[in-house]
C-alpha cells in the first residue's frame, strides 16, 4: 500500500495559546484540539499530517524549506508573521506547493493592519474566519489540489 501523501500543518507565534489568549477572538478551542481535528480529517482524506508550531520567524522559515522536498503542500497560520514577513513569502514561493492559508478569526473584522497578508500572493486558497473548521477546510483543499497534480502528472 502506497504511503498517504505528507501535509505540513504549519503554525506561527501565539498559536500555542489558543483557548487561552483571547477566547472572544479565537475561541475555546485549544491548538492540541486542533491537531486532533488535522489528524482525523487528514486521515478521512488519505493524507498525513506533520503538525508544527513555533513562535521563530527563522524556524518557520526552515520547515517551508523542509517541505519542498518532504511534503505534498502546506496549510499555514502563520499567526502575526503572516502581516509583517517578506522571509515566510519568499520560503513559500520557493517550496514550490500548493499552500492554504488559515486564519483562526476573520482578520478583515479586526485592525487594519491585519488587513495585508504576505502569505496569501504564494498560497492558492486562504480561509479566514471559519474558527478551527479552518484547517479541516484547508486539508480538503489541498487534498483536492494534490489529486489533481497526480492526475495531471500521470
Amino acid at each position: 500500500m502506497a504511503k498517504p501523501p505528507i501535509v505540513f500543518v504549519l503554525n506561527g507565534p501565539n498559536l500555542n495559546m489558543l483557548g487561552l489568549r483571547q477566547p472572544k477572538v479565537y475561541g475555546r478551542t485549544t491548538l492540541a484540539d486542533v491537531e486532533a481535528l488535522c489528524r482525523r480529517r487528514a486521515e478521512e482524506l488519505g493524507l498525513a499530517v506533520d503538525f508544527r508550531q513555533t513562535n521563530h520567524e527563522g524556524e518557520l522559515v526552515g520547515w517551508i524549506q523542509e517541505a519542498r522536498k518532504a511534503a505534498a503542500g502546506i496549510v499555514i497560520n502563520a499567526g502575526a508573521y503572516t502581516h509583517t514577513s517578506v522571509a515566510i513569502l519568499d520560503a513559500l514561493y520557493s517550496a514550490e506547493k500548493p499552500v492554504i492559508e488559515v486564519h483562526v478569526s476573520n482578520v478583515f473584522r479586526r485592525e487594519s493592519f491585519r488587513h495585508h497578508s504576505y502569505v496569501s500572493p504564494a498560497s492558492t486558497g486562504v480561509i479566514v474566519g471559519c474558527g478551527p473548521l479552518g484547517y479541516a477546510l484547508a486539508l480538503e483543499a489541498l487534498a483536492d489540489q494534490i489529486r489533481g497534480a497526480r492526475r495531471k502528472a500521470r
